[in-house]
């Protein structure tokens, strides 16, 4: 379980990113009710005292590495870009690795972990504008610069700036389930889910003040998913060709039509599998998915669970879980 988290930071530490750490991890939410623990929050650095920002004022740290020693999760975000990476700092990032910890960085923080050597033959991403200098400086790592977030085993890497929220709302998901996840989001004002597939660099990445066919068409799939979404009928209902929908659909979610519907449906079997009773058979097909077999598939790869072990993980008690739904006859169980 999730329940400690120590952010290493260092001269010239980036504000965002440190805020999105500090707000995610470091607000009690204890009290919504969706399962989230107060987090044990350490901010750590190697001598403790003042640390100036990249932005021109400091903070002030009163906790050595010494917090990393026995955390659940040990968070990585940039900082003065070319400095060397103090030995304390590699060696707090390995001892956490051996133990099993989780390591999570965000932007050019995967540097410190390139540097003590935890992303060698792993699959890792960072910023775009970074990427080439990554895998140049490391051979051994797998560079991916076209996805928001990596997660291989231990190791989470998030690319820039706001998918940092996407990579720490994805760990939340993991650890605490979808609803948890929403309620983190709703509290940040920010979209609950969005896959680490996702490319990095869309063409609008801010939404259009209205009336756009594709942001419309958003809407409509959330509450649709069970519809047929093919590329023909979505292209049919926003009058355009089937070419001109998958380009203007990919400028505006920077993803291809099936995997933002797929990763919408996975979301909808979340909490249909933390919130109901329904049985395997009919989340299926209230998700989109419409066979079993299916919703295990895509359950498993986004997930990396099947449905059975993530609601044994995640439904709540039968005097607190709600059931959103009301079943149909003859179910299969999850």
């Amino acid at each position: 379980m999730l329940t400690s988290v120590a952010l290493i930071v260092l001269p010239g530490v980036t504000p965002f990113e440190f805020g999105v750490i500090c707000e995610v991890f470091g607000v009690d939410r204890s009290k919504l009710d969706v399962g989230l623990p107060a987090f044990d929050f350490r901010i750590c650095t190697p001598v403790p005292g003042t640390v100036e920002t990249e932005t021109g004022f400091s903070i002030v740290v009163e906790r050595d590495l010494s917090a990393t020693m026995d955390a659940d999760l040990v968070v990585m975000i940039p900082s003065h870009s070319g400095d060397p990476l103090p030995d304390a700092v590699a060696d707090a990032l390995r001892a956490a690795d051996r133990r099993g910890a989780r390591l999570f960085s965000v932007c050019s923080g995967a540097f410190a972990l390139a540097e003590a050597g935890l992303l060698d033959g792993r699959r890792a991403t960072t910023h775009w504008s970074h990427s080439r200098q990554l895998a140049e400086q490391y051979p051994a790592v797998t560079v991916d610069e076209n996805v928001l977030y990596v997660q291989d085993g231990n190791i989470l890497t998030s690319a820039g700036t706001a998918s940092g929220i996407d990579a720490s709302l994805h760990l939340i998901r993991q650890e605490f389930g979808a609803r948890a996840a929403a309620a983190v989001a709703r509290g940040m004002v920010v979209p609950p889910h969005r896959d680490g597939g996702q490319a990095q660099y869309i063409e609008r990445p801010v939404p259009a003040s209205g009336g756009d066919p594709i942001e419309e068409l958003l809407v409509w799939l959330s509450a649709n998913l069970e519809e047929e979404l093919s590329v023909p009928v979505l292209a049919r209902r926003v009058h355009m060709s089937e070419r001109t929908f998958a380009r203007r659909f990919r400028a505006v979610t920077g993803a291809t039509p099936a995997a933002w519907i797929t990763a919408q449906r996975v979301q909808r079997a979340q909490l249909l599998l933390e919130e109901t009773h329904l049985g395997i058979d009919s989340i299926a097909r209230r998700s989109g998915f419409g066979q079993a077999v299916l919703l295990r598939q895509h359950f498993h790869r986004v997930l990396g669970v099947s449905p059975a072990a993530y609601r044994r993980t995640f439904h709540g008690p039968p005097e607190t879980c709600c059931t959103l739904v009301a079943p149909d006859a003859a179910e299969q169980p999850a």
